[in-house]
């Protein structure tokens, strides 16, 4: 890992080392949340927000031990 980042946000500067990484952050700017979740009105700018907003929606699993 060199610490290089090369991709740089054309509106505030800030940079990445991948250009996935730059494209998430553009919608905190465009404000697009091409993510919706099925079980309710929230959606997400990445994937992986919305798997782990999708936990929320499962139910708890007892301390191990419990039954």
């Amino acid at each position: 890992h060199t610490g290089e980042k090369p991709f740089g946000c054309p509106d505030c500067g800030k940079s990445f080392c991948t250009s996935s990484s730059l494209v998430i952050h553009r919608r905190s700017h465009t404000g697009e949340k091409p993510f919706p979740c099925s079980s309710c009105d929230k959606s997400f700018v990445s994937r992986s927000a919305l798997v782990k907003h999708l936990r929320t929606h499962l139910p708890k699993e007892p301390p191990d031990g419990a039954r």
